[in-house]
């Protein structure tokens, strides 16, 4: 009897070791086959010259599918009936979906961002109240590094439920300053040697060429709008030399700095009823 339940124990042993055995060297022939699948695509769609956001996205999707199908394998490998196993998983991922709608919501928004492409990698970009260039669309989350150099992660719903500023699809975009002049500086001297000045910087577009015309009346006097053109990857650049432009081109003009404005605030009570008076007189 004994002998008996030795041999059945080590025959069921025997048979679960080689199986285990068999699932273990079945999962690890499985990761390699999907990672060779997952390169081969994404080699295929490159060679299309398939745009690199959609690329990534596609490769995720189709490794997520391929390792839950090894997985739905490996226990029919093990005698483990598959039918009641996707019931369970479809049962599961409802409550889970009830449970993560944000999550789901996000997915969804992702795969929206990549039909409708509002933006791709490698554009600079406003959204969801980030500014920065993109360096992944995912499943569920977008990439954002910031100017400072900070990496931000941004849900894809938070985005698509947003406005976006694409910063890249235009060819170029201006610059908008301003330069306060004083009442008794002529504005059309000062106008014309800033275009001059301002032409000659790195990167400013001659066409459109850049836009100097008078923005406002002040009390101190005239403000100009100086506005030149660039593309996207110079504005900093051409941003920080326009305002040294606008301060070295007045200082070689000999321009006298304008004066602070009149206000009643920076008077007394007395003050006040003193310069009321004036007026009203």
């Amino acid at each position: 009897m004994l002998q008996q339940i030795t041999e059945s124990a080590s025959k069921l042993i025997t048979e679960f070791g080689l199986k285990f055995l068999g699932a273990i060297a079945l999962w690890i022939i499985g990761q390699k086959l999907i990672e060779f699948a997952v390169k081969l695509m994404r080699r295929v769609l490159r060679g299309q010259h398939v745009d690199a956001t959609l690329v990534t996205y596609l490769v995720n999707i189709i490794s997520i599918t391929l390792k839950v199908i090894l997985v739905v394998a490996l226990l029919g490998f093990f005698g483990i009936e598959t039918t009641s196993f996707a019931a369970l998983l479809a049962a599961a991922g409802v409550a889970i979906g009830a449970a993560w709608g944000g999550l789901l919501a996000n997915f969804a928004a992702g795969a929206f961002l990549i039909i409708f492409r509002p933006f791709k990698v490698d554009d600079f970009i406003t959204a969801g109240g980030v500014t920065g260039t993109v360096t992944e669309i995912g499943l569920f989350t977008t990439s954002i590094n910031t100017l400072d150099n900070i990496v931000t992660i941004v849900g894809n719903n938070k985005i698509f439920a947003d406005n976006i500023q694409n910063f890249s699809i235009n060819p170029y975009r201006r610059v908008d300053l301003v330069a306060q002049l004083h009442r008794d500086v002529d504005h059309n001297d000062a106008i014309k040697r800033l275009k001059a000045n301002i032409s000659q910087i790195p990167n400013v577009l001659r066409e459109p060429a850049p836009d100097v015309e008078i923005l406002e009346f002040t009390m101190a006097g005239p403000v100009l709008a100086v506005r030149p053109y660039c593309n996207n990857a110079h504005y900093w650049q051409v941003y920080f030399d326009t305002n040294r432009a606008i301060r070295e081109t007045f200082t070689q003009a000999g321009y006298p700095s304008p004066e602070e404005p009149f206000s009643f605030n920076a008077l007394s009570s007395n003050g006040k009823e003193s310069a009321q008076s004036l007026i009203n007189s």
